[in-house]
C-alpha cells in the first residue's frame, strides 16, 4: 500500500509510491552547513546590490538547492529572489533560471502562509515564461520546475484569485507548447503531474478541464512520453491525492465536473492506461475514506462512475483482442493490461465485473507470470546467443512493480472469481490449467538447454515460476470452495477435481515451500476423487507414459542432446506428486488401469537415484498389494502376483546402490500380508531375500570383520535383509513358514560364531515376545534344534553342511532369482 501523502514535495511522493528511480530526487539532495546557506544567501543579496550575476553566484544558488531538504525560504529571501529574476539590470545564465524557480517552489511549499508576496510574484514569472524571454532560455529542466513552481503558486490559499488565473494560465500554455520535451526526458514525468496536481486542486476552476485532458492524453501525443507503469500509479496516487484535496475543500463543483467530463465521457484522445488509472485513483481515495467531505450520494455516483469507466476500457481491450486470444504482443495492449491489474490492487473493493476478472487472468498469465514468453526467446535464441542478454531481461522482470504486487493482484483475482458469472468462471479456470500444463513442458525444455550451462537465468525463471505456481493454488482453493458442492452436479465437481490435480503435478517442482492452501486443496479434491472410478481412472491416464518418460520432450535442439530421465528433475517432480496421489484413491483404480498406466512408471521410479522418488515408487506398490476393489477381486489378485515376482526381481538388483531398504522392506511387508496363503509369489520373494542375504553377508564380512558386534548400531546392506527376513517369521502365513524357516537356518548356519550368536539373541527376544499361539510352538521348536546345530559346531560352514544336508530330504532346491526361465515366462 501506498505511504500517507505528504504535505510538501508532491513529485517525491509519486516517486516513491510508484517506484520510479531518478538521480534528481530530494532523497539525493546533500545537505550544506548552515554557515555556508548563511553564505550563499549573503552573496546573493550582493548580486543584487552591484548588479552583476557571477560564477559564484550560480554556486551559492547550487548550495541553497542541495539544501532542500532541510532549507526555509523566508519571505525576505523570496522577495530577494523575485527581485534578481525581475532586474533589468541583471544578464542570468539559463542555468541560472532552474535553480530560482526550485528556491521559490520551497518557498511556497514550506511557509505556512505565503503571504501577499505571491502576487508580486505574477509580474516575474510571467516575464521569465513569456515567449520571446523563455526561448532564449529553454531547457527541459525549466519546463518541469515551470509546471511544479505554478501549480504549487495556483494551490496556494494565500494568492489572490486573479494571481491564480494567471499561473494556471501560464502552466497551460507552457503544457502546451513543451510537452515535447518530456519525450526525451522521462524522468521530469512525476515533477510535471505534481504540478499538474497543485494546479487541478487550486480554489479557481479555469483551465480544469484542459489540465485534465492534458493529463489524459499526453501520453498518446505524437513525442509525448511513453508511457509505463510507473506513470500509471504516479496518474492514480495523484488522483488519489487530488480527490483528497477537493473534497477537503468541499469542491463539488470540480468533483461533479470530473465526473462527467472524466468518468462519464468518451473522448478518443484519451489514453485507456491513464484513463484507467485516473479511476482506480478515485476509486483508492473512495475505499480509504479520504473524501469523508462528500455525501454518501456524491461517493456512490463517484464509484459508480469510476467503477464503470475502468470495466469500459477493459470490455474494449477484449474486444480488441479477441478474448486474449490473439498471440500478438502489442506494447499497448501489454502495458493496459498491466496497468487494469495494478490499479485493481491498489483501489481496493471493486464490484465484481466479468472483463476487470477476465484482463486480471490474462494480466496474471501473460504480463505478472510472463514465463512462457520468456521459454519461447530463451529456446529460440538458443545455441550462440547472448546470455547476459537474457539475464538482464528476466532480472528487469523480477525487479518490475507488477511482479511485485503479484500477491496483491492474485488476491483481487481470487475475490473476483467467487462473484462472477459461471461462463466467465469456467472460461478463466481452462486458461489456468492449460496454462500450467504449457508451463510444465516448456520449463522442461529451458531447464535442459540451460542446466549447467546458464544457472542463474535458469534460477531467475524459476522464481517466477514459483510465484505463478502460488497464484494456481490460491485461485485452486478458491474454485474448489465454490465448486465442490451439492450446488454443481458430479460430473462438474470431478472434472474440477482432476484438473486442478494435473494442473498441481505440471507445477510440482516449483513448490518450494509448505503452503496451507496447497495441502487444503489436495485434501478437498482427493476426498472428491475418491467417490468416483471414472474421475479416478481420468487422473491416472494424465500420466505420462513410459516412452514420453524415457525418450525426453520433443525439441529439434534437445535432439543433439543426451536425454536421461532420471536426471529431468522438472519431470520427476511432477511423477513424484503423481506417486504420492495415486496411492490416496487406489481402492478404485481397475487393475488393467494400473498395470497398463501405473505399474511400468512404478517400476521405472524404484530406480531413481533420488531415495524419496524411489520410497514413493515403493510405498505405490505396497498401496495397490494392499488395495482390493470388489467388482474385479480376482484380476487383481492374478496382477498383483504378477507384478510381485518383477518387483522383488527390480528392488533386489538395485539394492543397496538405489534401492531404499525401508521403502523395500513395507513393499515385501505387504505382499506377505496381503496375498493369498501360500501364493508362489510369497515363497519367491522369500527364496530371493535369502539369496541376496547370503551374498551381501559374505562381501560384507570380507570388508569388515566386526560387522556382529552390535546389532542394533548402523547396519550393513546384508545385516538389514536379516533383519527383514526375521520379522517376516511373525508376518508370513503357516503355509510359507516352514520353508522360511528352513532357509533362514541355512542361511545362520554359515554365518560365524558372532553372527549367530547375534541373531540368536534376536529371534529369542522375537519369539519370547509372540502371543502367536498358532505359530510360537513351531517356533521355539525351530529354535532349539537351529542353536543346538549353532553351538555343535565350531566351523560355521560345518553346520552349513549338516544343515543343508537334513534340507535337501525334505524340500525342493531355491530357484535362481535371476535366472529361472519359468518365473520370467509369467511376467
Amino acid at each position: 500500500m501506498a505511504k500517507a501523502a505528504p504535505t510538501l514535495f508532491l513529485e517525491d511522493w509519486l516517486k516513491s509510491v510508484s517506484g520510479f528511480s531518478n538521480s534528481f530526487s530530494s532523497t539525493n539532495y546533500s545537505a550544506s552547513s548552515a554557515r555556508a546557506i548563511i553564505q550563499a544567501w549573503a552573496e546573493l543579496r550582493d548580486c543584487l546590490q552591484h548588479k552583476s550575476f557571477q560564477s559564484h553566484h550560480l554556486q551559492s544558488l547550487k548550495t541553497l538547492v542541495n539544501s532542500q531538504t532541510s532549507l526555509h525560504v523566508a519571505e525576505p529571501q523570496a522577495k530577494l529572489l523575485l527581485s534578481i529574476l525581475s532586474s533589468p539590470d541583471l544578464s542570468l545564465p539559463r542555468e541560472s533560471y532552474t535553480l530560482f524557480l526550485r528556491l521559490l517552489y520551497i518557498w511556497v511549499r514550506k511557509s505556512a502562509r505565503p503571504s501577499v508576496l505571491i502576487d508580486s510574484a505574477v509580474k516575474a514569472l510571467s516575464n521569465v515564461f513569456s515567449t520571446t524571454q523563455y526561448n532564449s532560455k529553454k531547457s527541459p529542466h525549466l519546463f518541469s520546475e515551470g509546471v511544479l513552481l505554478l501549480g504549487s503558486l495556483s494551490f496556494a490559499p494565500s494568492a489572490s484569485e486573479s494571481s491564480k488565473i494567471v499561473f494556471l494560465g501560464l502552466l497551460c500554455r507552457l503544457l502546451a507548447e513543451e510537452y515535447q520535451v518530456l519525450g526525451s526526458f522521462s524522468e521530469l514525468v512525476p515533477d510535471v503531474l505534481a504540478g499538474i496536481g497543485y494546479a487541478l486542486c487550486s480554489s479557481v476552476k479555469v483551465h480544469f478541464v484542459t489540465i485534465f485532458d492534458f493529463m489524459l492524453s499526453i501520453w498518446g501525443k505524437e513525442s509525448g512520453p511513453q508511457g509505463s507503469v510507473s506513470h500509471g500509479l504516479m496518474i492514480l496516487h495523484l488522483m488519489e491525492w487530488v480527490m483528497s484535496g477537493l473534497s477537503s475543500f468541499r469542491s463539488l463543483e470540480k468533483i461533479n465536473t470530473f465526473s462527467q467530463e472524466v468518468l462519464e465521457t468518451t473522448k478518443a484522445y484519451y489514453v485507456p492506461f491513464a484513463v484507467v488509472m485516473a479511476a482506480a485513483g478515485v476509486l483508492r481515495a473512495l475505499n480509504r475514506s479520504v473524501v469523508s467531505g462528500l455525501g454518501l450520494d456524491t461517493i456512490s455516483k463517484l464509484r459508480r462512475s469510476a467503477e464503470d469507466r475502468i470495466e469500459s476500457v477493459a470490455r474494449e481491450l477484449i474486444s480488441r483482442t479477441r478474448g486474449f486470444t490473439s498471440s500478438d504482443n502489442d506494447h499497448t495492449d501489454s502495458l493496459l493490461l498491466q496497468c487494469v491489474s495494478v490499479a485493481l490492487a491498489r483501489s481496493g473493493v471493486v464490484s465484481a465485473r466479468s472483463p476487470l476478472f477476465i484482463c486480471l487472468a490474462s494480466a496474471l498469465l501473460t504480463e505478472i507470470f510472463p514465463s512462457r514468453r520468456l521459454y519461447m526467446k530463451v529456446l529460440k535464441s538458443m545455441p550462440g546467443s547472448s546470455a547476459v542478454l537474457r539475464i538482464n531481461e528476466v532480472k528487469e522482470h523480477l525487479e518490475s512493480l507488477t511482479f511485485k504486487e503479484a500477491g496483491a493482484i492474485t488476491g483481487v483475482f481470487c475475490n473476483l472469481y467467487v462473484s462472477v458469472d459461471e461462463q466467465s468462471k469456467h472460461m478463466v479456470e481452462n486458461l489456468v490449467w492449460d496454462h500450467c500444463q504449457h508451463i510444465y513442458m516448456e520449463h522442461r525444455q529451458v531447464a535442459l538447454v540451460l542446466r549447467g550451462k546458464e544457472d542463474e537465468v535458469l534460477g531467475d525463471l524459476e522464481k517466477i515460476a514459483e510465484s505463478a505456481f502460488l497464484m494456481v493454488v490460491l485461485f485452486a482453493l478458491a474454485v474448489t470452495k465454490h465448486k465442490l458442492n451439492s450446488k454443481f452436479n458430479q460430473e462438474s465437481q470431478m472434472d474440477t477435481s482432476v484438473r486442478i490435480l494435473i494442473s498441481f503435478s505440471c507445477l510440482e517442482y516449483f513448490r518450494r515451500i509448505r503452503l496451507p492452501e496447497y495441502m487444503d486443496t489436495i485434501r478437498g479434491i482427493v476426498v472428491s476423487v475418491q467417490e468416483s472410478d471414472s474421475a479416478c481412472v481420468s487422473f491416472v491416464r494424465s500420466i505420462p507414459t513410459y516412452v514420453d518418460l524415457t525418450n525426453g520432450p520433443d525439441f529439434s535442439f534437445l535432439r543433439k542432446m543426451e536425454y536421461l530421465w532420471s536426471k529431468d528433475e522438472v519431470q520427476t517432480a511432477r511423477i513424484l506428486f503423481y506417486l504420492r496421489v495415486i496411492p490416496t484413491c487406489i481402492a478404485r483404480l481397475p487393475s488393467p488401469v494400473f498395470g497398463k498406466v501405473v505399474a511400468p512408471t512404478m517400476f521405472l521410479y524404484m530406480g531413481h537415484p533420488n531415495g524419496k522418488v524411489a520410497r514413493a515408487s515403493h510405498s505405490m506398490f505396497s498401496a495397490f498389494i494392499s488395495s482390493g476393489k470388489d467388482s474385479d477381486q480376482d484380476e487383481r489378485e492374478s496382477l498383483k502376483e504378477q507384478l510381485v515376482f518383477y518387483y522383488i526381481q527390480r528392488s533386489l538388483v538395485e539394492y543397496p546402490e538405489i534401492t531404499p531398504f525401508e521403502g523395500m522392506a513395507s513393499g515385501v511387508a505387504a505382499l506377505v500380508r496381503h496375498l493369498p496363503a501360500g501364493s508362489p509369489a510369497i515363497f519367491y520373494c522369500i527364496h530371493c531375500l535369502v539369496e541376496k542375504a547370503n551374498r551381501l553377508c559374505i562381501e560384507d564380512l570380507a570388508h569388515q570383520d566386526d560387522m556382529w558386534k552390535n546389532w542394533q548400531g548402523e547396519s550393513e546392506p546384508g545385516k538389514k535383509i536379516l533383519d527383514l527376513l526375521l520379522r517376516l517369521i511373525s508376518l508370513v502365513d503357516i503355509q510359507v513358514l516352514p520353508d522360511l524357516m528352513k532357509l533362514l537356518a541355512q542361511l545362520i548356519a554359515q554365518l560365524p560364531k558372532d553372527g549367530q550368536n547375534m541373531i540368536l539373541n534376536e529371534l529369542y527376544s522375537q519369539v519370547a515376545e509372540s502371543d502367536d499361539v498358532t505359530r510360537k510352538p513351531t517356533l521355539v521348536s525351530w529354535l532349539q534344534s537351529l542353536s543346538y546345530l549353532c553351538f555343535q559346531e565350531t566351523s560355521g560352514s560345518a553346520a552349513s553342511r549338516k544343515v543343508g544336508s537334513e534340507a535337501n530330504r525334505t524340500s525342493v532346491r531355491t530357484p535362481d532369482p535371476l535366472n529361472d526361465t519359468s518365473l520370467n515366462a509369467r511376467l
